[in-house]
């Protein structure tokens, strides 16, 4: 299996502050890797690191073979990297499908059809600005766009964060079906049990220094150390492959934000 992206070496500073030291990942191709570790440890730094948005003082940053450690943000997503950030930074004051048709598109089989067909949500709020979403809904939108760019890798930044636990599995599935289709997943992710269970790979950092990597079938057995991710989700989750007749009634009725 090739390699989609690897990282060697990483310090990454904000200001006089040391973030990340000596942080090295990869990610395969077809795989889906996660990235764990406590609030603070430096997940989000490592992405940003990894996109261009931070860039690392010291370090190697190679996607699809290409040395991208001083590579431009926007020109990492044009050789096909999607990025998801924490937060979802949708635009609060266009609709959905305004939304959907900022990115610039690339060649490919994500479409806004196609993301309507996977989204059904996104098409039924299709006219309503994403200030009138649910914390869900906007979630799968940014994960929409992304996907519009057809990237090869796929970078998440927490994209369970604060969503009902049927909402996750939706998300989740998405995430999984991206895999299906080929692409590379990078997942940060709080929710260690849900990214475990469909991830291939898993990191664990701990106060910016890479402590643990493996097989996420590895990681699972250890249960000390998922239990030691204070602050991540330790409890017992199930993932499967369909919604329950409840959970799908009460997804069609999560309750939306007022205007």
């Amino acid at each position: 299996m090739t390699i989609a992206l690897e990282a060697e070496g990483l310090n990454t500073f904000y200001g006089k502050s040391h973030i990340l030291y000596d942080v090295g990942l990869k990610v395969k191709e077809g795989a889906i890797t996660t990235l764990l570790g406590r609030n603070g440890a430096g997940k989000t730094t490592t992405l940003r690191s990894l996109v261009g948005l931070t860039p690392p003082r010291s370090g190697k940053i190679t996607i699809f073979g290409k040395d991208t450690t001083h590579t431009p943000t926007y020109r990492i997503t044009q050789n096909g990297v999607g990025y998801v950030p924490e937060g979802r930074k949708i635009f609060a004051h266009l609709t959905v499908e305004d939304n959907l048709r900022v990115p610039q598109e690339r060649p490919g089989p994500w479409t806004i059809e196609r993301v309507y067909q996977t989204f059904p949500r996104l098409a039924e709020r299709k006219m309503n600005k994403g200030r009138q979403l649910s914390g869900g809904e906007q979630e799968m939108l940014s994960i929409a766009r992304a996907l519009l760019l057809n990237p090869q890798l796929l970078i998440l930044d927490e994209p369970s964060q604060g969503l009902a636990p049927l909402i996750v599995k939706e998300v989740f599935r998405i995430v999984q079906q991206t895999k299906a289709d080929g692409m590379s997943v990078l997942l940060v992710e709080q929710n260690v049990r849900a990214s475990l269970e469909i991830a291939d790979y898993a990191y664990v950092l701990d106060h910016g220094v890479m402590g643990w990597s493996g097989t996420a079938a590895d990681l699972v057995k250890d249960e000390e150390r998922i239990q030691a991710l204070a602050g991540a989700s330790a409890e017992e989750w199930s993932f499967d492959d369909t919604l329950s007749a409840a959970e799908t009634e009460a997804l069609a009725h999560q309750p939306h934000a007022v205007a």
